[in-house]
Order: structure tokens, then C-alpha cells, then sequence
């Protein structure tokens, strides 16, 4: 520090960046956006021995436009199926039969595509400055440290007796690029987020929804003199 600090007060050195985790925990009545983690995330259930339930998927924005509601006082308001809209409802949404299950993260709606049910011991996240921790001795591969993508994989997944086990085992893990958002439901009595450790967590339940992207400033920091 004592030979390094003057060089980058003074312009020297190299400014890297690292990409980290965002993930936002949506309950009942809130929507808890969690630190960013630098190396990685574990979510599973508090209990080691006890299964981690959940339904994990893309959430893929989708664009879903109000129709044309009354006005206070009368008018006439009509949804796209030509059916008359009430003036005490809220504004009528496009047909939602061409999507699967929509869900909101920040006022957006998003669409969970590609989803299956998992009961396994939990997930692992990381970015690449966390791919050689963890991640690597639960069967990951090591990552660039820059890269600004992500990597999940699930630990311990139960899928032997699945008719499509072949299809679930090559979802067990994978990368998440710039922009995906990987989306979780929690399907188990309790649950935790471990962010970067054991020393930070956030308590789940039953039925919240957990949204995971790097859409999050990334961290900026000196490293690797040379």
C-alpha cells in the first residue's frame, strides 16, 4: 500500500473491473433488493440435511399494454376481446394465454420461461472472481475474472427417477450472460440467501420469488501490478 497508493493518486496504475450479483427477493407485501455479492451466493435451505424445493426459469420482459379504460363519470371502455371494461377495475391487460407465468420485479412484467421444478441442496451463483472458490469444488468451471457473466449450478439435484432426466441434467447448470435474469420461486417451508459467506444473509419463505442478474454496477478496483 505504502509504494502503491502514491502511484494511483497520481494517474498510475490499472483500473479493472468485476462483474457482481444482483438479487432481488419479492414476498408478499415487499421487494427486498439484497447487496450486490462480489463472489457469490448460496441459497438453500438453512437446515443441511433438509431438501431445497424451488421452480427456477428465464425471466424474459414482456410487454403488456393497458387498454383503453372509463373515465370517472361514464364512457365506455372496451378490452381487446370487445368486452366492456368496469370503471371501478383496474385498466384491462393484453390476453396473458400466450405466456406462462407472469411476474413483476421493479413495476416490470416478466414471463418465466423454460422452468423446472428442482429439490436438490440448494444453488450456487457466482461471477467469475468467485468461480475458483466454491463454485469449482462443487463441480463448476473456473472463470475469467473479468467476464461479465455469471454461473449457476445446482447442488445435489434429485432427478434420477425423471422421465426427462437427460433434459433436466443439462439445466443443471449454466452461464447467465449480460441482460439474463434467472428466476426462482421458493417452494419450501424456509430458506436463506448466503451473499458472499455465512456472515450476510437474508431470510425466505414459502413462496417468494428471488430474481438473480448482473445488472448491477460492477466493482472497480486496482489489481495485478506489473
Amino acid at each position: 500500500m505504502k509504494e502503491k497508493l502514491p502511484q494511483v493518486l497520481f494517474g498510475g496504475g490499472k483500473l479493472n473491473t468485476r462483474a457482481r450479483i444482483q438479487c432481488v427477493v419479492k414476498s408478499t407485501f415487499s421487494e427486498t433488493r439484497l447487496v450486490p455479492a462480489l463472489n457469490d451466493l448460496l441459497i438453500a435451505n438453512p437446515s443441511p440435511a433438509a431438501v431445497s424445493r424451488f421452480r427456477m426459469g428465464w425471466l424474459k420482459e414482456v410487454d403488456l399494454e393497458p387498454t383503453q379504460s372509463l373515465r370517472d363519470g361514464g364512457g365506455s371502455g372496451l378490452t381487446p376481446a370487445g368486452k366492456l371494461a368496469s370503471s371501478l377495475s383496474e385498466p384491462q391487460m393484453l390476453p396473458r394465454s400466450q405466456y406462462g407465468t407472469i411476474t413483476r420485479f421493479g413495476g416490470k412484467p416478466y414471463d418465466l420461461q423454460g422452468s423446472l421444478n428442482v429439490w436438490s441442496s440448494g444453488m450456487w451463483v457466482s461471477t467469475g472472481t468467485g468461480s475458483t472458490a466454491a463454485m469449482a469444488a462443487a463441480g463448476g468451471i473456473p472463470m475469467e475474472e473479468s467476464s461479465p457473466d455469471l454461473q449457476y449450478l445446482i447442488r445435489e439435484h434429485m432427478i434420477e427417477n425423471s422421465p426427462n432426466k437427460k433434459e433436466i441434467k443439462d439445466l443443471d447448470k449454466g452461464i447467465l450472460h449480460k441482460g439474463d435474469h434467472l428466476g426462482l420461486r421458493w417452494n419450501s417451508q424456509k430458506g436463506r440467501i448466503f451473499i458472499d459467506g455465512s456472515h450476510l444473509m437474508h431470510n425466505i419463505e414459502l413462496g417468494d420469488e428471488i430474481m438473480i442478474d448482473s445488472n448491477v454496477p460492477p466493482l472497480a478496483l486496482y489489481s495485478r501490478w506489473t
